[in-house]
């Protein structure tokens, strides 16, 4: 920060810089000695003497020039008390403008800080930057869109410190890690704890310290969390407690009490700063006064990690555990790389899971795949069977496998047959299939079976997760989510049991517990879930947050929230491309596709479409949904009839008639796209389909048939209240032409102000407004009101592309064509070409 002042004001004052540090924290005027070099050693301790030489250093200084004097001061909590008092008199003299910077402990000395409580000096604390902060600096700083995702890890690394903020920003963007995807900013992988630029902010820090705080600090970054006490007994109680003070490591409560460095990647970067050699020393140092028995969760691991980091013997016990650990907190790479130390021939087909399931974490399916090849039958019987079977199961389909190929293996290996005569991996595998088909009745009969009975064998809490997680999302499928969310909230039941497991069961069942909610029209529920499980699985963030972008995106298109919905699904798709867990991609894409073309943006709806086409196969269960959004897309891209015509084939299909659900759904969207005639079939569908959304379309769908102004303007604002906005706003449009029929006028032009309220609550403020009010001959779309609407409010093309998340390119061919439409030649008329 006082770099920063110093830069900006070195044109007009005469800067002095004075840097303290711990060194000279105990020698009387030690800091001023460059400014007081001509007085005698009896004269350099004496305060008057040292005043004077100040004064004439200053007057020298501004010899020639009228500027004053700025005094900088760099860690000024590590200033003498006889230089403070000086400077404390320069002050009040006005002979200096000073601007010191210090940490809030030990703080300023005392002569300083009385300077503010006698008003002399402003007192401003800096405190870490928050995550709206971050948000608005990455804004400013990239060129392109900055999703959520991407804010929130930087926000979590940094620790809202921008210093560590300007170095992970260049550091995570030279090491590729930081990229930016079709004018989205993604992270590639894990930010870098080894970049040029930490490094620096770190050797600056170190140079600032004491000796021992210096080792001190070297040893909690490779040790921690390590017990406070073993640091004490190494570096002494109070090099722990200045440490402390000034913040620069964090104690956890606990038996024993642990200390952390504050930020796992200053952490990281402290120890790159360590050689081997040196580090071993350390480590010995640590063992000699640490407990092992003590250690466990993260301070197990990190034991590991430095002893391997350092040449040292673990055995394969201890690094399988490790490992495991490792998983837990989703600490990929390490999880991989210790596991596959393990060579013990009972111990090696678990470390093969252990790193199977950190590659899939990862996003590297193939190789996935083949170490669950490999190990899947030697772990067969083991507690973990059922999830390696799983994980096998989902690494096969994500590079395209079709479940089939893996159950004949299954099947040609022979299995295991328990004692009850059931065999688990049977009855899993033909759960999936069931569960690919969203064979509802078939599903409920077998997991009625399965809650009868006995586990079977290893499958256990397993099977019954994903028998009842299965279950839930067919029967949303079918329209009956409220008994889905029976089976989502049984299937949630089960999983304390299954803590740790190698199958990502949580996100498993959190999937089918949302679209559930989603079906019932429940959408605050909904978004609790999602924002439930982010809240309380940040380490997983690199691995689900796609998945967790889809699922809000869809939730805010089933609301009508189309720009929101494009905003979410974007990125979303982003993430899922380079790590698709849930196997959600390719349903993704059939969304993002469906609101790129609702809101006339065909750059990106055409990117997305082909996104879609090139995807491999998802989860055959979202099939009916995303062909249906991928037909109605076509339909509002080329308005052809071809698309709606494909969405009235798929209404026809077994599929759609098996799942009442999904089939008011797709009538729904039919709907949405001006075709009335499925009016009638939306009230036959919507009264066999529980819950509040299929409510509030029946009831929408009866009064538009009934054509009543009346009965239209009373639904409307039941729908309204109700949250069903998107409903609400249909059933006043129609209110307002059957008003306008009608010769009410007054009424219409109600109806239509109530409508656009609908359509400025969900963000679509440009649906009908004053463009074509005014202009009924010119027809712009929905894209271009957004960007003229943007233009003239003055933002630049660049601006308006930021906003929208399009290319300037696009923004630049729509507003030439608006130009043509509303008779302009350029941007300065377009205000004077809309209604006032």
């Amino acid at each position: 920060m006082t770099d920063a002042v110093t830069e900006r004001l070195a044109g007009s004052m005469n800067v002095v810089r004075i840097h303290a540090s711990s060194a000279l924290a105990s020698v009387p005027f030690g800091v001023l000695t460059p400014y007081t070099g001509e007085l005698t050693a009896e004269e350099s301790v004496s305060p008057v003497a040292v005043l004077r030489s100040m004064w004439s250093y200053f007057e020298k200084l501004k010899a020639g020039n009228t500027g004053s004097v700025l005094i900088a001061m760099d860690d000024a909590h590590h200033l003498d008390d006889a230089s403070a008092g000086v400077l404390a008199e320069v002050i009040s003299a006005g002979w200096a403008t000073v601007v010191a910077a210090a940490r809030p402990r030990p703080g300023l000395p005392q002569p300083l800080d009385q300077l503010w409580y006698d008003g002399l000096a402003e007192r401003v604390d800096l405190r870490p930057l928050n995550r709206e902060q971050i948000e608005e600096v990455l804004a400013h700083a990239l060129d392109g869109t900055v999703p959520g995702s991407t804010v929130d890890a930087i926000w979590n690394a940094s620790g809202g410190n921008p210093r560590i903020l300007d170095a992970l920003l260049h550091d995570s963007a030279e090491a590729g890690v930081l990229v930016k995807r079709n004018g989205i900013w993604m992270l590639l992988g894990s930010l870098p704890s080894d970049g040029a630029r930490l490094a620096a902010v770190v050797a600056k820090d170190h140079l600032r310290r004491r000796t021992e705080e210096q080792e001190a600090l070297k040893l909690i970054a490779l040790a921690g969390p390590v017990g406070r006490k073993v640091i004490e007994d190494i570096s002494g109680a109070a090099v722990v407690r200045s440490l402390l003070d000034q913040q620069m490591i964090v104690e956890a409560p606990g038996i024993p009490a642990e200390l952390s460095i504050w930020n796992g990647l200053f952490a990281g970067a402290i120890r790159h700063t360590v050689s081997v050699s040196r580090s071993l020393q350390l480590l010995e140092k640590v063992k000699a006064h640490q407990d092992p028995t003590l250690l466990q969760g993260e301070g197990r691991l990190r034991s590991v990690e430095w002893s391997l980091e350092c040449g040292v013997r673990v055995s394969d016990d201890e690094m399988l555990a490790a490992a495991r650990e490792a998983l837990l907190r989703f600490h990929n790479h390490s999880a991989r790389t210790i596991a596959a130390r393990v060579h013990e021939p009972a111990l090696v087909p678990l470390a093969q899971a252990v790193q199977a399931r950190a590659l899939y974490n990862e996003g590297a399916y193939q190789e996935a795949a083949a170490l669950l090849d490999e190990c899947w039958l030697p772990l067969a019987e083991d507690p973990q069977g059922a999830a390696v079977l799983l994980l096998r199961v989902s690494a096969h389909q994500a590079i395209g496998h079709p479940l089939a190929v893996v159950a004949e293996d299954v099947e040609r290996s022979g299995g295991d047959t328990a004692s009850s005569g059931r065999n688990w991996q049977a009855e899993l595998l033909h759960l999936l299939q069931l569960g690919a088909e969203v064979d509802f009745q078939a599903l409920n009969d077998l997991v009625e079976t399965i809650r009868k009975g006995p586990p079977a064998g290893t499958g256990g809490e397993p099977v019954r997760a994903l028998a009842e997680g299965l279950l839930a999302h067919a029967l949303a499928s079918a329209g009956r989510p409220v008994q889905g969310l029976e089976a989502a909230l049984l299937a949630a039941s089960e999983l304390p049991p299954l803590e740790g497991s190698l199958f990502f069961f949580p996100e498993f069942v959190l999937g089918r517990l949302v679209s559930d909610y989603l079906a019932m029209g429940e959408w605050e529920s909904a978004e609790r879930e999602i924002n439930h499980y982010a809240a309380g699985h940040a380490p997983g963030a690199d691995t689900f947050n796609g998945s967790l972008q889809m699922l809000q995106g869809y939730s805010l298109l089933r609301q009508g929230r189309m720009e929101r919905a494009y905003q979410v699904l974007l990125p979303a798709v982003e993430a899922l491309r380079l790590n698709d867990p849930l196997q959600l991609y390719r349903f993704g894409t059939a969304l993002g596709f469906y609101a790129a073309a609702r809101l006339g943006d065909a750059e990106q709806a055409k990117r997305l479409e082909q996104d879609h086409k090139d995807a491999d196969a998802g989860w055959p269960a979202h099939d009916l949904l995303a062909e249906a959004y991928v037909a109605a897309a076509a339909e509002y891209l080329a308005r052809d009839g071809k698309g709606l015509a494909a969405l009235q084939t798929l209404m026809t299909t077994t599929e759609a008639s098996a799942r009442t659900g999904n089939l008011l759904e797709i009538l729904a969207l039919c709907w949405d796209l001006g075709d009335p005639s499925v009016v009638p079939m939306v009230q036959t569908a919507a009264r066999g389909v529980e819950g509040r959304w299929a409510e509030a379309l029946l009831t929408l769908a009866s009064a538009w048939e009934n054509a009543d102004g009346d009965t239209l303007m009373a639904t409307a604002a039941s729908l309204e209240e109700a949250g069903f906005v998107n409903l609400a706003r249909e059933a006043y449009a129609r209110a307002s032409t059957v008003l306008e029929q009608a010769g009410e006028r007054r009424r219409s032009r109600q109806a239509v102000a109530q409508r656009e309220k609908c359509d400025h609550e969900l963000g679509e403020r440009f649906r009908e407004g004053r463009f074509i009010a005014a202009a009924p001959t010119v027809r712009l779309t929905r894209r271009e009101q957004d960007i003229v609407e943007l233009a003239v409010q003055g933002l630049t093309d660049r601006e308006i592309a930021q906003r929208l998340m399009v290319s300037v390119r696009t923004v630049e061919g729509h507003l030439y064509r608006t130009y043509v439409k509303l008779g302009v030649r350029s941007r300065d008329e377009l205000e004077s070409a809309l209604p006032k």
